[in-house]
C-alpha cells in the first residue's frame, strides 16, 4: 500500500514538473507593428517647407504629418462646373478647384465638426492676406470659455486660427460667415473639428488664394453628394445602363 501511495506521489510530481516546463517554454509572440508609411519625395517637403510671405516666415509642415495623399496636387476630376471653380467635399476632407480636361488641383483640408458647415452654392467675392479674426455671435453663445477671450478680434499672424489666408464666401443672402483658410494648426488638416469652416495647411491657402480670382463659384457638397466627381461618368452607370 505505502508502494502504491509514493508511486502515485512520485507520478503527481512529474506531471507538475512537466506542465511547470510547459508553461515556462511558451513564448508570446510580440504584437504586429503597423507598416511605416511610404516615404515623402523630396518634391512634397520643399513644397511645404518654410517660406516667406510678405514679412511673415510661415513654418514648414512638420513631417510626421505630411504623406503623398495629403498633399496637393493633380488629379482627374470629372465636373460639369466652370474652371475655377472650388468645390468642397467636407465628408472627404477634400477641396478641388477645377481645371480644364477633367483635371482639379486637390487638397487635403479641416473641416467642421458634425453639425456646423456651410452647403450648397455660393462665391469668394474677396480673400485677405493674414487676416484679423473675430468670432460670432453664435461661437462666443456656444461656447464662452473658449471664445470669450478673443471676443474683440485677433490681429492677424501666425498664431491667428485664420492662418495666411482667407477666401470670403457669400451667397444670395450675404455673407455666410463661413470661410476658406489656413491655420496655425497643421496637425489639424484631415480632421473634423472647426467651428464649421474648411482650414488648408498654411502652403496651400496660400497657394490655392494665388491661383483663385474674385467672384468664383464655390459649391460645397453634401453627404450624399461626397465623392462627387472622382470616378468618371461612365462608372456611376448602374448594370442596367441607367445612371447610377
Amino acid at each position: 500500500m505505502m508502494t502504491q501511495l509514493l508511486m502515485a506521489f512520485l507520478a503527481g510530481t512529474a506531471l507538475l514538473t512537466m506542465a511547470a516546463c510547459e508553461n515556462t517554454s511558451q513564448v508570446t509572440e510580440p504584437p504586429p507593428v503597423a507598416p511605416a508609411p511610404p516615404p515623402v519625395r523630396p518634391e512634397t517637403v520643399a513644397m511645404y517647407d518654410a517660406q516667406d510671405d510678405g514679412d511673415v516666415r510661415v513654418p514648414a509642415i512638420p513631417l510626421n504629418l505630411l504623406t503623398e495623399d495629403k498633399a496637393r496636387q493633380v488629379v482627374n476630376y470629372w465636373t460639369d462646373e466652370p474652371v475655377g471653380t472650388i468645390i468642397v467635399d467636407p465628408h472627404a476632407k477634400r477641396l478641388y478647384h477645377v481645371q480644364a480636361g477633367n483635371k482639379a488641383m486637390r487638397y487635403t483640408v479641416g473641416v467642421g465638426a458634425a453639425g456646423y458647415g456651410f452647403t450648397g452654392e455660393a462665391h469668394t467675392p474677396y480673400q485677405r492676406d493674414w487676416p484679423r479674426w473675430t468670432p460670432t455671435d453664435s461661437m462666443l453663445a456656444e461656447n464662452p470659455a473658449q471664445y470669450g477671450p478673443s471676443a474683440a478680434g485677433v490681429d492677424g499672424g501666425l498664431s491667428n486660427p485664420m492662418g495666411a489666408r482667407a477666401l470670403y464666401i457669400h451667397n444670395g443672402g450675404g455673407d455666410t460667415f463661413y470661410r476658406i483658410h489656413g491655420t496655425p494648426d497643421p496637425q489639424s488638416i484631415g480632421t473634423a473639428s472647426s467651428a464649421g469652416c474648411i482650414r488648408l495647411f498654411n502652403q496651400d491657402i496660400i497657394h490655392l488664394a494665388e491661383n483663385t480670382r474674385s467672384m468664383s463659384k464655390v459649391v460645397v457638397l453634401t453627404q450624399a453628394q461626397s465623392g462627387q466627381g472622382t470616378v468618371p461618368p461612365v462608372a456611376q452607370l448602374s448594370a442596367t445602363g441607367e445612371p447610377a
